[in-house]
């Protein structure tokens, strides 16, 4: 089994929960990946705002169709989608920006609770960064690593090959590690979820 698709022990996912309480982030272990997909769900109430990051976790779990097919909140990329990309790409750039609710996932999570994801375009980020009201991050245990340095690495030599595969086929364009952030704190308290997940899911 490759090095960065093993999943973490429980006491290191522990150990790692702690850090990342420590730095403001409100983390925890789902014990399945359904469990995982109805704490989501709890944490999102009826009728608000949500936009799903492209995430292959995200869609592995059903939350894509939960959040954007279901009826029950007012799904940000299913109305972006109808606009026009180049006369409306300021509404779009606004609305994937600052949503009620994003919900996604991440490439690395660091022992000492460091939060790292890379994007090719960076259309996540903004959300995850600031603009976002709330930020749910779903994550595999495999992605938990050593330091930025070993996260790095993963996403260099295990995720980005992955997602180069996928782009190809979903867009036939290829990927890049074009914007990469790291969180080493929440500012404010009570703004971001990170569940993990006890299961290889994601890149």
């Amino acid at each position: 089994m490759h090095e960065f698709n093993r999943p973490a022990s429980r006491a290191r996912v522990a150990r790692t929960i702690a850090a990342l309480r420590a730095n403001q982030i409100d983390a925890e272990l789902a014990p399945s990946p359904a469990a995982a997909r109805a704490r989501v769900l709890e944490l999102i109430p009826d009728g608000a705002e949500v936009l799903c990051a492209t995430s292959r976790t995200i869609e592995k779990l059903g939350l894509l169709e939960d959040l954007e097919q279901s009826g029950r909140y007012a799904a940000v990329r299913p109305a972006y989608l109808k606009l026009d990309r180049k006369a409306d790409a300021a509404q779009i750039r606004r609305m994937r920006s600052a949503p009620e609710f994003v919900v996604g996932s991440v490439h690395a999570v660091t022992d000492s609770g460091q939060v790292v994801i890379a994007s090719q375009t960076g259309s996540q980020l903004s959300a995850y960064v600031y603009g976002a009201g709330r930020v749910i991050w779903v994550v595999g245990t495999q992605k938990l690593v050593t330091d930025l340095d070993e996260a790095m690495r993963r996403i260099e030599e295990h995720a980005l090959p992955l997602e180069e595969a996928r782009s190809q086929l979903a867009y036939k364009i290829g990927s890049g590690i074009n914007k990469v952030v790291v969180v080493n704190a929440e500012f404010r308290p009570g703004r971001t979820n990170l569940i993990f997940v006890p299961a290889r899911i994601g890149f």
